[in-house]
Parts: structure tokens; C-alpha cells; sequence
């Protein structure tokens, strides 16, 4: 694992064939947190060396497979994803707790409620102690070759309409450390100023809602 700031660490590169990944351990005196998943040996056993974890949370149902259980097994841990997603991540493991859409906060984590790449996707947000903002997007928004963009699941329960809510919602996050689950490319975590993270939501909107006028 990789430390990116006084507490927090980025596991191996997973390389998916396009789609490549990261998940990202938030170290904090009330309980470790797991941000998406890894099923890597190495990057698990360095978890453990660093506290383990007391949560594992997920950003939608991209993030399941047969890794959350073993997890919650080793770290004793609980995990948590939204309601909506429950359906397909609970074929791999069953949440300890859903979080539903009256949910803002968990802890010292803040909760965003963001569909559009599927129905049911949520972002999470951490002030550190450090200074740092961190923004867990998910695929909610993510880059590409570095540019950002979204994609949307309409098979998921995805839509543009929703996508453009939620990107709204993320305009006014001010976080300047920003973490997607899957990335094309080799771009997974970006530190934008304000304003070129309000330039590309709004650049991204504006590609959503000429999309929709096409069809």
C-alpha cells in the first residue's frame, strides 16, 4: 500500500482489462475504514498490519464480489452500502448495516445519496484532521484518460437525468482530494482547485443534457 497522506493509504493498482481500480484505507482513532474493495493478499495483510478495519464501506454494486466476505471474516468488520444497491451486492455479502436515503452522516463520514451510474450509487465525504477533504465518488464521476466524465448503467437503474441531480449535489462539495472506484487509464485520484472541479461537473452536465435533447 501506498501513503497518500498522514492517514490515509491506496491499495495496488487492480488492472481490470480497461476499467482499473484502487480501494483506500482511511486510518482514524475511532475504527479504520475500508473506501470499495480489494481482494489482494498483499495489500491485506498490510491492512491488518495498520490497525485492519472496523468498516468497509462501498459505493455501489461494481464494488461486490467474493472478497467482501472473507473481509468481514479477517477484520471482524461491518459493511456497509446503500439500500437501493442491496439487491446485487448482497448475492455476495449481506450489509451489517443499508443506508437509506434519510442517511447524511455515518460517523464522522458524510453521506451523498448520488444516482445516475446506477440507482442506487452514494458518495462519501471526510474532513481529515490533516486539512484534507477527501471525496469518495465511486464511478459517480470519474476520470477518463484524464477527463472527468460519467457513465451511465440504465440496465442498473441508471439515468442521465439523475446523474445531472447528483453532479449538481458534487458541484458544491469543496474537497480537494478526489477518489473514484474505477478510472480509465492511469488516473485514479485527483486534487482539484474549486474551480476546475466546478468546470468539469459543469462541462460534464452541460455533455448530459445535450445527449438527452438528442434522443
Amino acid at each position: 500500500m501506498e501513503k497518500l497522506y498522514p492517514d490515509l493509504w491506496q491499495t495496488a493498482l487492480y488492472d481490470g482489462g480497461m476499467v482499473n481500480s484502487y480501494a483506500y484505507l482511511l486510518t482514524r482513532p475511532n475504527g479504520n475504514i475500508l473506501f470499495y474493495n480489494t481482494g489482494d493478499n498483499d495489500e491485506l495483510q498490510h491492512i491488518e498490519e495498520l490497525g485492519g478495519i472496523r468498516y468497509q464501506l462501498l459505493t455501489h454494486r461494481d464494488e461486490a464480489g467474493p472478497s467482501l466476505e472473507r473481509i468481514r471474516k479477517q477484520f471482524n468488520s461491518q459493511l456497509l452500502y446503500s439500500e437501493a444497491e442491496s439487491d446485487a451486492i448482497s448475492q455476495y455479502a449481506k450489509a451489517d448495516q443499508l443506508l437509506e436515503l434519510k442517511d447524511t452522516r455515518f460517523e464522522d463520514i458524510e453521506v451523498l445519496f448520488t444516482p445516475g451510474h446506477t440507482d442506487g450509487s452514494v458518495c462519501y465525504i471526510y474532513h481529515s484532521p490533516h486539512g484534507q477533504t477527501y471525496l469518495f465518488t465511486g464511478d459517480t464521476f470519474f476520470q477518463w484518460d484524464g477527463r472527468w466524465t460519467t457513465f451511465i448503467i440504465h440496465s442498473f437503474g441508471g439515468s442521465e437525468d439523475s446523474a445531472i441531480q447528483s453532479l449538481k449535489k458534487l458541484r458544491s462539495v469543496k474537497s480537494n482530494v478526489v477518489m473514484s472506484s474505477g478510472f480509465i487509464g492511469k488516473i485514479g485520484l485527483v486534487e482539484p482547485t474549486y474551480d476546475e472541479w466546478v468546470s468539469a461537473i459543469d462541462g460534464e452536465i452541460d455533455r448530459l443534457k445535450l445527449h438527452i435533447d438528442s434522443l
